[in-house]
């Protein structure tokens, strides 16, 4: 048995050597060399401690060094963390082990190496608790050996085995994490012990001769002020007036005066005036809107400041200024849709029309065409006041890609499908579900619009499925998907040629399509006339029922709706055409006509859309000087300005598209938008891919050209004028040096003259007091004669 040899524990001390060593791929050594070749030195971590409730110092201690451990719990904590348990050096011991509990034992003074030791055969188990009892001559001879004797065995080297301890050093120690930047200033040998002069120099002329260290706001540093306390007093208003006055040396000076106020007559008398309660009627609405807007986002933000500014962190939450204010949600649908138009209601605040569709390729959408025909395709009516439940569900035969509500009757909805087809809704029947009108007062005419998010949420909760009033040809209309849709003016209509006529019945009654099938479509909503006049039995075998929940506004339209006319985008050089995906017309910007009006006009006469069967009329009056060109936006990015007016191929004589007027590829994506300004109607704007546009109807690349010709003209003419000028200059100052030395000659003239006559005042003066003191006398003759 080997010396005791105190070791001292890994925490805060020095930590000592393994004596023995294990590993996954070797068996684990025993003490036979020592003398015991029952125990096996085992390393237990503090985790492995708490799953054997073996822990130092509080379940094994000085008085109980030892823990019996079943052999069913060592096989679990080998089966649940294999290779890291603590017990796999020794597994097949374990496995080997006769009994179903082993000793494990608590090495406090690491006598064999390390903090734990496992008894591996029952007859070690058995003499570790009950150790036989030592006769009383081998205690006295006990009592004899010296104390003081030591047998020295030299150490004996072993293999480093690694017990996880290197991942705490690197944890604990202290490593660099940025790069050191290094900077070498040198000078040329031949100017080695010279001395150093220092001069001024641009620092943009020379490279490399600068370094440029920018200041930059340090958020670690700033301090936000959570809590300010602030005292404010209510003043009456304050009125600042200046005027341009001769300046003059300030001074001090006080003004007292009272503001004036209304007496207690003369505010009932406001109170109750008309002019006041008309103007609170029509700005409180906007004042509430206001400030809702403000509490969604902070207008007082300088979004240019913050513009310039560099991002600290991506995403960072204290950037972000616009908050969301209302989110809606569908709960009779799937999630799974897209969002492919939205629109607000255009008479009624705070409700919005949002059109849905299924998120699927094209292949995916043909493999799964069956279970999608179970599916609805929706445009849904979302309300502020309502956001779980939609007011009102628009049922389509497929899924919708654009839609547009009339600007006649709000009521009337087309819709633009995947397939090519065009729906149409007419909500008259359910107009009061969503409208919420309140007369100002029991006299006035005027009808003021609450918005709807102002208002308590209706207790019905019903969903509200509304059918199609009629569908588009499929065979005749669109072959793709339409990809924006628009109703023309109230004020035109167009036919098959695309002439333009006077609309006399004062509705909008044409609508114009796009589609990814290179084709721009123009259709009408009332009845074509037949060609041969229909007999009444005829009419009524061809009758089919309606049901009682779908309106017979545009039954004649169902199934057998065709485009009044096809305008076909051709590249003309290739056999390739252009694919639109947005179209605008000069007309765009209608105004809706507004719930009480429309009203007002089902009482005074019956709806203009519920009496279509006049049909097209054959006398219009033509309208000759209206622009018939209109822009269109491509898939390539294109915008083209093009007209919609047919005309006669001198060869064939039918009917054929113009080539377009122009086309600019700007963009580098496909144009999802085209607007024009509210303000000025010839102004353009184009959005496509990363590029923004602004264009203006009229301007082609012949009117840029002959603006950069004037430029250019107005540029020489400037610097034909610079040379004048120069010239000018010249002469004049020529002018100016020439009098400037005719004076200073006179003056140098005058000065001399002067000199002169004070020269001669002086002898005079001096002859005059020599005179006088009797030096000199004057002769008869007039001379003068010295007198000594």
């Amino acid at each position: 048995m080997a010396p005791k040899q105190k070791k001292k524990s890994s925490r805060g001390k020095k930590r000592p050597k393994p004596v023995l060593a294990a590993s996954e791929d070797m068996e684990p050594v025993n003490m036979e060399s020592m003398g015991h070749p029952e125990i096996y030195p085992l390393v237990l971590t503090t985790k492995t401690q708490e799953i054997f409730n073996c822990r130092i110092d509080e379940d094994v201690t000085d008085e109980q060094p030892y823990k019996l451990i079943k052999k069913e719990d060592i096989f679990e904590d080998l089966r649940n963390r294999a290779a890291v348990s603590d017990f796999h050096p020794v597994k097949k011991i374990v496995q080997e082990y006769p009994g179903n509990e082993l000793l494990l034992v608590y090495d406090k003074d690491f006598k064999y190496g390390l903090n734990f030791y496992l008894i591996a055969t029952e007859e070690g188990k058995e003499n570790y608790l009950n150790p036989p009892e030592v006769p009383e001559e081998q205690e006295e001879y006990k009592e004899h050996i010296p104390e003081d004797v030591y047998i020295y065995k030299p150490p004996v080297s072993k293999p480093w085995v690694s017990l996880g301890s290197e991942k705490e050093i690197e944890e604990e120690s202290v490593t660099e994490s940025t790069k050191q930047i290094t900077y070498m200033i040198s000078r040329k040998r031949s100017e080695f012990g010279a001395p150093i002069k220092f001069s001024d120099q641009n620092a943009s002329s020379v490279k490399d001769a600068y370094i440029e260290c920018t200041a930059y706001p340090d958020k670690n540093f700033t301090l936000k002020q959570l809590e300010k306390d602030v005292g404010m007093q209510v003043i009456p208003q304050i009125k600042d007036i200046s005027t341009q006055t001769k300046w003059t040396y300030p001074k001090n000076a006080t003004t007292q005066y009272y503001p004036r106020e209304f007496s207690e007559e003369e505010k009932e008398t406001l109170k109750q005036s008309k002019p006041l309660v008309d103007f609170l009627n029509n700005a409180s609405v906007s004042v509430e809107i206001a400030l809702q807007q403000n509490e969604i986002m902070n207008t007082f933000i300088d979004d240019w400041k913050y513009l310039a500014e560099e991002e600290g962190t991506f995403g960072d939450k204290t950037d972000t200024y616009l908050k969301e204010y209302q989110s809606f949600t569908d709960l009779h649908s799937p999630m799974e849709k897209m969002i492919t138009c939205v629109s607000w209601h255009p008479t009624i605040y705070g409700l919005i029309a949002v059109s849905v569709a299924v998120r699927l390729s094209f292949e995916d959408r043909v493999h799964f065409s069956d279970k999608l025909l179970l599916q609805p395709s929706l445009i849904l009516f979302w309300s502020f006041s309502d956001p779980i439940h939609p007011q009102l569900m628009l049922e389509s035969p497929d899924d919708i890609f654009c839609f547009k509500f009339c600007p006649s009757d709000p009521n009337i909805i087309a819709g633009g499908c995947i397939n090519g087809q065009i729906v149409m809704w007419d909500i008259t029947a359910h107009a009061d579900r969503i409208e919420n009108i309140k007369a100002g007062g029991s006299r006035s005419k005027r009808a003021t619009l609450k918005p709807m998010f102002l208002l308590e949420p209706e207790s019905n909760k019903e969903a509200m499925y509304i059918r199609h009033c009629a569908v588009s040809s499929i065979e005749n209309g669109h072959k793709k998907v339409i990809t924006d849709i628009h109703w023309l003016s109230d004020t035109f209509e167009i036919n098959r040629m695309g002439s333009v006529f006077e609309n006399r019945s004062g509705i909008c009654c044409q609508l114009v399509t796009c589609s990814a099938d290179c084709t721009i479509c123009f259709w009408d909503i009332r009845p074509q006339k037949p060609l041969t006049p229909q007999t009444t039995e005829k009419k009524k075998e061809e009758s089919i029922e309606i049901p009682f929940d779908v309106p017979s506004t545009f039954l004649h339209l169902d199934l057998s709706w065709k485009p009044l006319t096809k305008v076909r985008l051709s590249k003309g050089e290739t056999s390739l055409d252009h694919c639109p995906t947005k179209i605008s017309l000069n007309e765009d910007h209608l105004l809706c006509k507004t719930q009480a009006q429309s009203k007002t006009e089902k009482a005074e006469e019956m709806n203009p859309y519920h009496n279509l069967e006049s049909g097209m009329a054959n006398l219009l009056k033509p309208i000759d000087d209206f622009c018939t060109k209109f822009f269109v936006g491509t898939e390539e990015g294109e915008v083209i300005y093009t007209d919609w007016k047919m005309e006669k191929d001198p060869e064939t004589g039918r009917l054929m598209s113009k080539k377009p007027v122009s086309h600019h590829t700007i963009h580098d994506g496909t144009v999802h938008t085209i607007q024009r300004s509210p303000f000025y109607n010839d102004i353009i704007l184009t959005v496509g891919g990363w590029n923004v546009a602004i264009w203006k109807e009229g301007v082609m690349m012949a009117s840029v050209n002959h603006y950069f010709e004037r430029e250019v003209k107005h540029l020489e003419y400037v610097e034909q004028r610079k040379k004048i000028r120069e010239q000018e200059k010249k002469e004049m100052e020529l002018e100016m040096a020439k009098k400037k030395v005719k004076t200073y000659q006179k003056s140098k003239e005058q000065m001399q003259a002067e000199l002169k006559m004070d020269y001669e005042n002086y002898l005079e003066l001096e002859k005059t007091v020599l005179i006088n003191l009797g030096l000199i006398k004057v002769t008869e003759k007039g001379s003068y004669m010295e007198v000594m």
